[in-house]
């Protein structure tokens, strides 16, 4: 199983000012006459998508609870594309997406690539287009179609899974439309206060080129990738390791957790982004994953309860807010050079890796997948998985491990030993498809910047690693070769062969062995050979398509029925009639299931303001200010209900909120209905 307020937003305005120019802008000497960006050499386009799934009923991914079932959103889920062309050849392009998830399966990288081609050909293919997850462990699982991940949430999700397809297919579509002459600047500084090592005794057994590299025991690199057209911020892509699990295993709510936050405050509570718009916002950020393996936001090393993980999780994403938004400023390096990307299908469990990566003069095997009973300890730092194991040492698998698994196959033993196997689980894909062997490496440049594409979650050491060994090839600073974590695929965890011989729960969790991180430098190696070199690579065979194989058992929604007297959408508790900036206003109403309509680019809900007698919305139900919660009233009535905490520096005046649903017939049909509190006066 996998384990995985504040300040002003004048603060974000001032980041944006150079000394002597406007908000936004920069010298003229950057601009021709017509205000475009001068001999650019980069067409870039940015585009947003929502990809919420459901939010009710649904398991959620990342912690492997089966108890963790979601009972509403706070904040919604939202793919962040961006197109990147040569500007003299417009048909040489990559296609990088950010989205709020907890991984990108194959399942929905493959039905991605499926729906570019359908609308553009071979523009955009399996080399080109590199998707990424940010690792929300509190988005809406069952969008595999590998086992593991579906035990927790009764299968396979269809709406849940073409939500989050849909809504990257959005965010690409207008990244593709919104082409234009655009300058790119790669910016570094350094964020020390928002992660920890989770698993310092495992990393303190690197050897000293890594230790020294991190003397902190933390990856402080924080990247920015600035957008500028006209002399003015279009949109910027950070990069910063930390695990997206400032929200706990006790959350319901859907949230898009510390990057999310951070994305969202940059674009809306700064920039005034209108999601609920159909144009692409004026900024569009987007706040990555790198090599955040055991990185952990939580500084104390102790997970947080519900509800103190709201402001754990608003400060961490602030704090990477401010780390890139304070680089805005810096010259950086002005990208030029072009786009270019590889990309190759591996089967990890059959690798053989040569002595100049094996680092003991021999070459070694990978095998089959197997999880540790480590693995199934969970990280304790971040919340632990199941009661009788524990990172490091379990006797009883151990035993189990030495005396029958790696007597039995010498092969085994030298590659997955020392690991207490608890689930040999690459064996079980003989029967059915538990866990992905076959996967994408990928190695994208976009100028001088270059992203190694790592199906899963890297430790910083193995990052470094993998690092190391494109620079050299390519001869860049190791500063400007990042890797994508979470790209295209999942593979669990990769660590260093030190860090793994500790069997913390990363090295529980490296499935194909010690010798899995040896194995991708050498694949890593081929790619940047090839790129610099301007040479084609065989992509190998491709993973096959297993949507025949899920399996789904959650049951669906059968009626919706009010409560007794009622209507679908009554106020069952109104709110008060006056609230001041602080204050919590609280209503419920005579609701239905969410999962009837998941209002995919719409709102569950607004909050309204009247405005010379017009209501103008002041928040939907992807602010962070607002949430919505669902549950069951009886056997078919739901309770829905909406909770808006009045920001600081909230207008006056009178406000309401008004809730949207959808109710199912027990004839099949769906019909949507609407419900409106009484106003309420917010006074300063």
């Amino acid at each position: 199983m996998l384990r995985a307020g504040a300040a002003v937003a004048g603060l974000g305005l001032l980041a944006h000012v150079a000394p002597g120019a406007a908000a936004g802008e920069r010298p003229a000497s950057e601009t021709d006459s017509t205000g475009a960006a001068a001999a650019s050499g980069f067409l870039v386009g940015r585009g947003i998508g929502d990809a919420t799934g459901e939010v009710a009923e649904v398991g959620m991914m990342g912690y492997g609870r089966v108890d963790q079932q979601a009972e509403g959103l706070h904040t919604r889920l939202r793919a962040r594309a961006f197109v990147v062309a040569d500007e003299t050849a417009p048909g040489d392009r990559v296609l990088l997406v950010v989205v709020d998830a907890g991984m990108i399966f194959d399942s929905v990288r493959q039905a991605v690539l499926r729906g570019l081609a359908e609308r553009y050909g071979d523009l955009y293919t399996a080399r080109n287009v590199m998707l990424t997850a940010t690792h929300t462990h509190c988005g809406p699982g069952g969008h595999s179609h590998h086992l593991l991940y579906n035990l927790t949430t009764l299968g396979f999700h269809q709406k849940t899974f073409d939500a989050i397809t849909r809504g990257i297919l959005d965010a690409a579509g207008r990244a593709h439309d919104d082409l234009a002459p655009s300058r790119l600047t790669l910016t570094h500084g350094e964020l020390h206060n928002a992660s920890v090592n989770r698993s310092r005794e495992a990393f303190d057994r690197n050897p000293a080129d890594i230790r020294d590299h991190f003397p902190d025991a933390i990856d402080p690199q924080t990247t920015l990738l600035r957008i500028e057209r006209g002399g003015r911020l279009a949109g910027a892509v950070n990069w910063f390791p930390t695990h997206n699990t400032s929200m706990s295993g006790d959350n319901r709510l859907i949230s898009a957790d510390n990057k999310g936050y951070a994305a969202y405050h940059w674009e809306r509570e700064v920039e005034h982004a209108d999601y609920l718009a159909d144009a692409t916002p004026d900024v569009v950020t987007a706040f990555a994953q790198t090599n955040a393996g055991d990185m952990s936001p939580n500084l104390d090393l102790k997970p947080p309860t519900t509800p103190a993980d709201f402001a754990r999780t608003h400060a961490n994403g602030l704090r990477q807010y401010e780390a890139a938004a304070a680089q805005l400023d810096r010259t950086g390096a002005r990208l030029t050079g072009g786009v270019d990307a590889r990309v190759v299908f591996v089967d990890l469990s059959n690798v053989t890796v040569r002595p100049e990566f094996t680092g003991d003069g021999r070459a070694h095997r990978t095998a089959k997948a197997a999880l540790g009973a480590s693995m199934a300890a969970g990280s304790t730092e971040d919340g632990p998985a199941f009661p009788g194991f524990q990172e490091g040492e379990n006797p009883l698998w151990d035993a189990v491990s030495d005396s029958v698994l790696y007597t039995a196959s010498p092969e085994l033993r030298d590659a997955q030993s020392p690991k207490d196997i608890f689930v040999p689980i690459g064996e079980m894909n003989r029967v059915h498809p538990w866990v992905q062997e076959l996967v994408p490496v990928q190695l994208m440049r976009i100028g001088g910047l270059h992203l190694i594409g790592i199906p899963g979650e890297v430790t910083i050491g193995a990052g470094l690693r993998l690092r190391r060994t494109v620079a050299e090839i390519l001869a860049a600073d190791v500063e400007n070769v990042l890797v994508a974590g979470y790209a295209n695929a999942y593979f669990h965890y990769l660590t260093t062969p030190e860090e793994y011989d500790a069997q913390a729960y990363e090295g529980g969790s490296t499935l194909f062995g010690r010798w899995q991180l040896p194995a991708l430098q050498q694949v890593v190696q081929r790619l940047a050979v090839a790129l610099r070199d301007g040479a084609a690579v065989t992509p190998g065979a491709t993973p096959p398509d297993l949507s025949d194989k899920a399996l789904s058992l959650q049951p669906p929604v059968v009626v919706d029925v009010p409560q007794p007297g009622r209507s679908f959408g009554d106020v069952l508790t109104q709110p008060g009639t006056s609230c001041r900036p602080g204050d919590r206003v609280t209503a419920v109403f005579a609701g239905a299931h969410p999962s009837n309509d998941l209002h995919r680019g719409g709102t569950y809900l607004r909050v309204e303001r009247l405005d010379g007698g017009t209501w103008v919305t002041v928040a939907d139900d992807g602010d962070w200010s607002t949430a919505f919660r669902w549950e069951r009233d009886g056997i078919a009535a739901s309770k829905v209900t909406i909770t808006w905490d009045v920001p600081q520096g909230a207008r006056q005046g009178s406000h309401r909120i008004r809730y949207f649903g959808d109710a199912k017939r027990l004839t099949g049909g769906v019909g949507a209905f609407t419900g409106t509190t009484r106003t309420f006066d917010v006074s300063g």
